[in-house]
């Protein structure tokens, strides 16, 4: 069966919640050491964990939805059951002042699973951030979501970053890492 993508206007699907439960059996670990005149060391590993980490949208104050307040250019893309209810979506937004496309939400329904929709979501933002010369798509993922890693690392996407307080003081211990990834059209040689 084809499934196809359409707008998710602003108007009809502002404060959608995206149901978004992770499960995953292994997360990253950061190990940093402090930082002085000489540098540091960071690893990151990943490792099994003792149980399913699951995280769903009830424990959250603000679960997902699309179009946020903040993300005040952003498009949504998505499936839509003939019922009228989203099986899958992504929403991008313009960060205009770096001339990237930032990747917002991206979700497709369990009943949507392993079939090339999650691909055919990311096909449509790198289609739009080529039309719109974006030099890069990025977005934020956690460290305990390593099935969320494994497909942006597949679709391309590198580590750009992390931030190791952006949810709690205790973000490394609750092996829920702020991770940021990055797809780059054009990369003139790279630093090592």
């Amino acid at each position: 069966m084809h499934y196809d993508i359409v707008a998710l206007p602003k108007e009809q699907w502002k404060g959608t919640i995206i149901p978004l439960t992770t499960r995953n059996d292994s997360y990253y670990d950061f190990e940093i050491s402090p930082l002085n005149c000489d540098g540091c060391t960071v690893s990151i590993v990943k490792k099994p964990a003792k149980e399913e980490i699951v995280h769903t949208p009830e424990e959250y104050d603000f679960p997902d939805s699309l179009y946020q307040d903040y993300w005040e250019e952003a498009e949504a893309y998505g499936i839509v059951s003939e019922a009228g209810e989203m099986m899958a979506c992504i929403e991008i937004c313009p960060e205009e002042w770096s001339n990237r496309l930032m990747v917002t939400e991206l979700w497709v329904s369990d009943a949507l699973r392993d079939k090339g929709i999650g691909k055919r979501l990311m096909d449509k933002a790198k289609e739009i951030a080529l039309r719109q010369k974006r030099r890069a798509i990025i977005l934020e993922t956690q460290s305990c979501n390593t099935n969320a890693i494994g497909f942006y690392l597949h679709q391309g996407f590198e580590l750009i970053g992390f931030d190791t307080c952006c949810y709690t003081n205790n973000d490394i211990g609750r092996r829920e890492v702020r991770i940021n990834l990055g797809y780059f059209f054009h990369r003139e040689g790279r630093r090592r």
